[in-house]
């Protein structure tokens, strides 16, 4: 098989993932009454990529073949995917969702600073444990609660820097340091992970080669055991930290047209529970 007859086979088009892209979308639009905001493409651009990283040959290839492959998807999934669906969401689409008294409730738990970075990086950090991450290979079930797990919680750690509502934001000073210290617990697991031990995750020592395409990996593609951990280490090391730094710069630029008086605000402050509480008022 060539790499070309893969991309074009490998294709696992899984009812219950389209159903659900499917439903994300049709609920954006019915909370926006069918109007489309320019936003919106932010939003679309994410539910794409959701797609892509769990229907196209990329999912095939991680969950199977090439632990690389697999750091790619959680990438996808927790860096790229879930900052585009907040970036898409308009505000007045925030305010209402916040009306809901549970909806609410879980913004005020879960927007605080110190704990969303602590799910976001906690989960990261949890999932690549080699008990859990090997559980997640050998059962389907996990494997989906894991990826139920980044989405959920990535958007809970990007909230408080990115959210549609800026006074439910950090101050720019300590969204940089929220966001830098993110960086440095990612490039600390990447680099465990590209100097780790080969074996690391055993199920991709000799994958069990039900597409044939294990010679076309080996020997065309040169990503053996070993060069396959220290790209899948590397993938989540260099793309990740662009990802970081992008955002990085976009808050300190934010920060640079903030007025003077707004600067040395406490920079891990939270909104009092009356601006909270007038962010879900109608505009």
């Amino acid at each position: 098989m060539t790499g070309w007859q893969l991309f074009v086979s490998a294709w696992d088009w899984e009812p219950s993932v389209v159903a659900g892209c499917a439903a994300l979308l049709l609920a954006y639009f019915a909370f926006m009454r069918f109007r489309f905001p320019k936003v919106a493409w932010f939003f679309i651009a994410g539910i794409i990529v959701l797609l892509l990283a769990l229907v196209s040959p990329l999912d095939t290839l991680g969950d199977t073949y090439l632990f690389s492959a697999h750091m790619l998807q959680h990438i996808l999934l927790i860096l790229i995917v879930p900052p585009l669906l907040l970036l898409g969401m308009p505000r007045e689409l925030a305010q209402r969702i916040l009306r809901f008294p549970l909806a609410g409730w879980l913004e005020r738990v879960l927007g605080r600073p110190i704990l969303a970075w602590t799910l976001g990086v906690g989960t990261m950090w949890l999932w690549h444990w080699p008990l859990l991450y090997n559980a997640a290979l050998a059962n389907e079930t996990i494997h989906i609660v894991e990826h139920l797990m980044f989405l959920v919680t990535a958007t809970i750690f990007w909230w408080p820097v990115i959210g549609p509502i800026e006074e439910l934001r950090m101050a720019p000073l300590g969204a940089v340091v929220y966001v830098f210290g993110a960086c440095v617990a990612h490039t600390v697991l990447a680099i465990l992970l590209t100097f780790a031990p080969l074996g690391l995750y055993p199920a991709y020592l000799q994958p069990v080669d039900t597409l044939h395409i294990l010679p076309l990996i080996r020997d065309r593609w040169g990503l053996t055991p070993g060069a396959d951990q220290q790209w899948g280490g590397l993938l989540m090391w260099v793309p990740a930290c662009l990802v970081y730094l992008s955002v990085l710069l976009a808050t300190l630029a934010r920060w640079y047209r903030t007025p003077e008086q707004e600067e040395f605000a406490p920079s891990l402050a939270l909104p009092s529970a009356a601006t909270i509480e007038g962010t879900r008022k109608p505009a």
